[in-house]
């Protein structure tokens, strides 16, 4: 697909500046980008490619001045990020719309109800009593579980597993290898050292405009639901347990391990590999660094915590400054004990 500036520029409500009829068809870093290509430039790091590279069109921010000639035509926006972001949506929506219709062999139930313009690639399995929105993607390898619902223009990329009951919104996109709504880690300690297991009869629900990345897993509730609130973005490799809750527009990195009935505000931002413990609640806001052992509710709002057990943030930061000073406090200690000897 090729696309003139001017068209662009209506995309991402740009200002045209250069030649409006110059065209691209595929994206490249500034660096690197050939001539037919579309760059960005958001970091002053790496304004200097601005006046040497290939690029037929470069989106850049309305403040940027200047400092020499250019070859290329640029498109001004306020957020030359936010605006690439937006145009990388785009065109993966316009490219998304080609997908249409049912690949064989795929297996669809006949209570199954697909929406108007689905995709679903071969080797999809669409359980009983199934349904699909509109614009729903599919892709090979997905197996839908019963009474389960998607909503509109939701994405499901190879290998997506939702069990039964699980409730999927609009605008989802989940990455390849997730598993939404597998039993919750429930078993019940007996006298004789063995474990009963506890029936999870719960579902997973996934709220609008959710991105889930690749191998997560999103265990279903032992009753109630596990919920991923709307606008929440999770990393790849992320375990959320039985009945937890994310908010709204909250942030989790990779590698994140949630327990059993935690309740996670709105926007807030975790950290990798940090682990959180059952049954505790983190405030509206809050930031938590990467490899943070949260074993408290977290009851302040827009609070920063870190390390483990996890602690005010300013706290680590003096904790780890007299850890880089123990060395040399050690020495003076033997010093001032080898004085005291010696009188």
């Amino acid at each position: 697909m090729r696309f003139t500036a001017a068209q662009i520029a209506m995309m991402i409500d740009a200002t045209v500046e250069g030649d409006a009829s110059a065209s691209v068809d595929s994206f490249g870093k500034i660096e690197e980008a050939k001539d037919g290509q579309l760059a960005f430039l958001a970091n002053p790091k790496y304004e200097e490619f601005l006046y040497t590279t290939d690029a037929s069109i470069i989106i850049v921010n309305d403040s940027l001045e200047l400092k020499g000639a250019i070859k290329t035509t640029l498109l001004r926006v306020p957020d030359a990020y936010s605006a690439f972001a937006t145009l990388l949506k785009k065109y993966e929506e316009i490219a998304s719309l080609q997908l249409v219709g049912i690949q064989e062999p795929s297996y669809i139930a006949k209570t199954a109800k697909l929406g108007a313009n689905v995709f679903v690639a071969a080797f999809a399995y669409l359980s009983e009593n199934v349904s699909i929105g509109n614009n729903v993607k599919i892709y090979s390898g997905v197996v839908v579980g019963n009474n389960v619902t998607i909503g509109d223009n939701t994405i499901l990329h190879p290998g997506v597993k939702i069990y039964h009951d699980c409730i999927i919104g609009k605008n989802v996109t989940i990455h390849a290898g997730t598993i939404v709504g597998s039993d919750g880690f429930g078993f019940a300690p007996l006298t004789d050292g063995t474990y009963k297991k506890i029936p999870q009869i719960g579902n997973v629900i996934i709220e609008d405009d959710v991105e889930i990345g690749a191998n997560n897993t999103i265990d279903r509730a032992t009753m109630g639901s596990t919920i991923i609130r709307k606008g929440a973005k999770l990393d790849n490799l992320i375990q959320i347990a039985h009945n937890v809750e994310v908010g709204e527009h909250t942030v989790i990195a990779a590698q994140v391990g949630v327990s059993g009935s935690s309740k996670i505000g709105s926007n807030v931002m975790i950290g990798g590999q940090a682990g959180i413990t059952g049954h505790i609640s983190i405030a509206d806001g809050t930031k938590i660094n990467g490899k943070s052992g949260v074993s408290k509710s977290i009851k302040t709002p827009n609070t920063a915590i870190s390390g483990t057990p996890a602690e005010s943030f300013m706290s680590m930061k003096r904790i780890e400054a007299i850890y880089r000073n123990l060395p040399e406090l050690e020495k003076r200690v033997r010093e001032l004990e080898k004085r005291l000897g010696e009188k």
